[in-house]
Formats: C-alpha cells, structure tokens, sequence
C-alpha cells in the first residue's frame, strides 16, 4: 500500500530495542483485538450514531494570545483538514474511520506524515502533508538505549514498522488499568460484561425466531382408517393436500377412512419489557439514548448526549492532536487543535433564532453566518457585524452614568 513508501520517508530503524518497562511488570506487546460483542445490530448502531456526529466537527490550528484572542493559523494542518487530511480520505471519512476504530479497539492511532522545512535563518520545521488511521494487528512498545519510547506496528499483510511514540496521535478510551493502552489490563476491549448481555439478547432472538417457524410447521395429523401401502398412502397424502390448497369456506370435507387431528401450536414469545431492557442496557454503555439512536430527539436530549458521549472524545481528540503536531515551545505560545462543532442544524427552529438574537446582540455573529444557522445562502456584503447599543463596557459603566446623570 501507499502507507508503506509515505512512512518509510520518516522512520529510521539504527536502533538497538528493547521492550520498555511497564509498571506494573507486564510485557508490552498488544494485539487488535476480540470483535465478538459487534456482531449485535444495537452495539454498531450505537457506534455508528456517534461516529457520524463526530464525523461532523471541523478540526482548526488556533493560537491563543496572552490577551487570550484567538487567531485561526495558516498552516498546513489547516490546509489538508479543509476538505482531504490524506488523498484517500475526506475529514468526514477520517472522523468517522477513526472513531470506529477506538470504539472496536479502545485504542486509535494516527500516523502523520511530513516534510522538514528549514526557513532563511536556518530554523526548522514540519510541514505537515498527511494524516492516516492505522489499523495494526499487533502493537508493541519498545526503548533505546535513552530511553526514548517508540511503538512497532505488526499488519496482517506482515508489514512492521517502528516510531517514535511523540509522532503518533494515540487515542484511547477507559484508559485504566494498562500503562500505555486503553482498555483491560491486556490493553484489549474488556467486553466480558457486556457480552453476557448480548449473549442473552441473542438467544431470546433466536427463541423468538423458533418460536415463529414452529408455529408455521406441522398443524396436525391426518390418521387414515385403512391399511394401506406406500404408493396409497402417497396417493391420499396428495388427495388430501388438493383439498387443503382448493379449499376456500375454512371446511375441509374427508370422507369415513380419514381422520384429521389438530395440534395446537402456542409459541412463548418474550416480553416487550424484557427486550427492550436488554437493548437499554447496550445503549447506556455507549452513553446513547433511544430517542437519539432513532433521530427523534429535543434539543435538551441531544446536549445530554452530547455532554454524556460526545465531549469527552472532542476534547480527547484536540489534546492528543495537539500533543503530537507542536513543539513545547509552540504549545507555550498558545498553537492547539481545536475540533469545534460549529454545524447546529440539529437545533429547533426557537433555539436557532434565541442564538442569533443573543450572540447578534454581542456582535459575535455577522450577517451570513446568522443566516447560515437558518439553513439560507450568504449575501452580498454579509460579513458586516451589527451589535446592540443595549450593552455597555463595564469599565466605564461608572463614567457613563456620571455623564447621563449631568445631562438630566
């Protein structure tokens, strides 16, 4: 593949390894990972729900002065997440790809691909050219002889390939018990818990699917009162299903050698309740509501989700992104990603014109993104910024009274 030659181009292997030191004791060679538990129909939608509404944020390189005004940069991290952070990808593509890879592996990693710029004065720097959501078979940590951290990615197609860690984006979630991976002790999905519930979901299903064929199976019995052979019993078999095809009143007429025998079918289905308790117990462990997996939801549902789901991979995503691309140096001078979730065509119409009532007041808005927020094109001369006269700087509020009062 094409990752091959883009990351040979910043790997060097003159290097003696050895498997770093985990705290707890344990060696540091983790593979990708169980796929049971997404099987289930609930779980992927679940997945799904969440990645699309991540796929939706517009990743930014901002820099944050010490009057705390924030400035969009002009770079190359802004350029390629524009519209393609890789020429295979679009930055809904990336989103997406990479938020179903740290929901099926608890963890994520993104390569990122550069070129070293020096400028006039001799200083050097990355210019960036490419983002990729890896999707390793197996990892492993390893130390030099400094000491410096570096991770070896194993594919299926045999290909390995060794970093240094500070160059990966690594995204992880229930980062708990592992030193360096998200997920169990093992660095792997612990689904043991969740898998119970699906394993009981799954066989009620499979019940219920029982439970439907057997009531479309045998009927009844038809007991033929005469001794017969093979080729007469197949005979009044076939009589008998010709009176069964043409009959139309519900009355099946026999005559005296025939007697039929009704079998009464009276399938178990499980409860409403039930099931839809299994399904509830799979939706609270992605923090993902009925009403937001449906697409029925208030405005208030969906911040929950929000608050619940999303935030938290937002700001997960803007910190590891920014930890990776910037030197200490230029994270000190306020460079970060921000990944901003600016579309709000999920908002009611009332709270879509309370938003462009109070930040138009403020003077936050201009004319065409108000008119964004309603769904409508921009206008010519619709970068102009209006602010109500109702609101006054508070470092002069004492002046100004002062003054009015003078006037009466």
């Amino acid at each position: 593949m094409l990752l091959r030659n883009l990351v040979n181009k910043n790997t060097k292997d003159n290097h003696a390894f050895r498997h770093a030191q985990m705290i707890n004791g344990s060696l540091p060679i983790f593979s990708q990972f169980g796929e049971d538990i997404y099987a289930s129909d609930v779980v992927q939608a679940c997945i799904n729900v969440i990645a699309t509404e991540i796929s939706k944020l517009r990743p930014r390189h901002i820099r944050t002065d010490q009057e705390e005004v924030q400035t969009i940069v002009k770079s190359s991290f802004n350029r390629l997440f524009k519209f393609s952070p890789n020429e295979l990808m679009t930055t809904r593509d990336f989103l997406e790809k990479t938020i179903w890879m740290l929901f099926l592996n608890l963890n994520a990693f993104i390569y990122p691909t550069y070129d070293i710029i020096t400028d006039s004065n001799g200083n050097k720097r990355k210019e960036y050219t490419g983002f990729y959501p890896l999707n390793p078979s197996q990892v492993e940590f390893l130390q030099d002889s400094t000491g410096k951290l570096f991770v070896k990615f194993s594919f299926q197609s045999g290909i390995e390939y060794t970093h240094p860690y500070k160059d990966i984006i690594h995204l992880r979630k229930q980062f708990s018990v592992n030193d360096v991976m998200g997920g169990g002790v093992n660095g792997q999905p612990d689904n043991a818990a969740l898998l119970k519930v699906l394993q009981i979901n799954d066989s009620l299903l499979q019940g219920l699917e029982k439970s439907v064929k057997s009531s479309m199976a045998i009927r009844g019995i038809l007991k033929i009162n005469t001794m017969m052979d093979d080729e007469k019993q197949q005979a009044e078999r076939e009589k008998f299903e010709a009176k069964l095809k043409n009959n139309e009143s519900g009355i099946l007429p026999m005559d005296l050698k025939g007697e039929y025998y009704d079998i009464k079918v009276d399938p178990k289905l499980v409860d409403k309740d039930t099931l839809d308790f299994l399904d509830t117990k799979v939706l609270k462990n992605y923090g993902v509501s009925l009403p937001i997996l449906t697409g029925d939801f208030t405005d208030e549902q969906y911040q929950a989700f929000y608050e619940r789901t999303l935030e938290s991979i937002v700001i997960s995503l803007g910190q590891a992104f920014s930890k990776c691309i910037f030197t200490d140096r230029e994270l000190d001078v306020g460079n970060e990603i921000v990944f901003y979730q600016k579309d709000m065509t999920y908002l009611s119409m009332s709270n879509k014109l309370e938003i462009i009532k109070i930040a138009g007041e403020q003077g936050i808005l201009s004319d065409n993104e108000k008119l964004k927020i309603l769904g409508y094109s921009p206008i010519e001369g619709g970068e102009r910024r209006t602010q109500s006269l109702n609101y006054i700087n508070r470092d002069i509020i004492d002046e100004y009274q002062l003054k009015r009062g003078k006037m009466q």
